[in-house]
């Protein structure tokens, strides 16, 4: 004799339990690892961790090196010698002067990081077409 015992249900998994256990080995890995700390937190460098040596002729030629002429360039494309404002003409008359005395002479261009490419380059011009060949742009630190 045969029992019915209702319609035949199809098994389940429960995932409510499998997320439970899942959640469950999750917390106790975090919790049973250790997580190791820096023992000294450095500092980002902002420059390179060079010592630059030291020669004993730099030494005496840098105290009787001549100071630069300082040129500068605002973002205005207005010119500066020495921290007077100069005009283009001006400004080229005074490096034919400085030329003349002392082509050796080193020259800075302290240009204004806004200032267009094209003021820069026109200065450059005017101290190579006077015979300048020492010349550095200076830069923020």
């Amino acid at each position: 004799m045969r029992i019915d015992l209702g319609e035949d249900e199809a098994p389940e998994i429960g995932l409510v339990a499998l997320i439970d256990c899942i959640f469950f080995l999750l917390m106790f890995f975090m919790v049973a690892s250790s997580f190791k700390t820096p023992e000294k937190e450095e500092k980002p460098q902002k420059e390179l961790p060079v010592v630059l040596p030291a020669a004993q002729m730099s030494l005496t030629r840098a105290a009787a090196a001549p100071s630069p002429l300082a040129i500068g360039v605002d973002k205005r494309g207005k010119y500066y010698l020495d921290g007077s404002k100069v005009g283009v003409q001006e400004l080229h008359d005074r490096l034919k002067a400085e030329a003349a005395k002392n082509a050796q002479r080193p020259i800075r261009i302290d240009g204004d990081e806004d200032a267009r490419y094209q003021d820069i380059v026109h200065v450059l011009d005017l101290c190579q077409f006077e015979g300048f060949t020492r010349i550095s742009m200076r830069t923020r630190q």
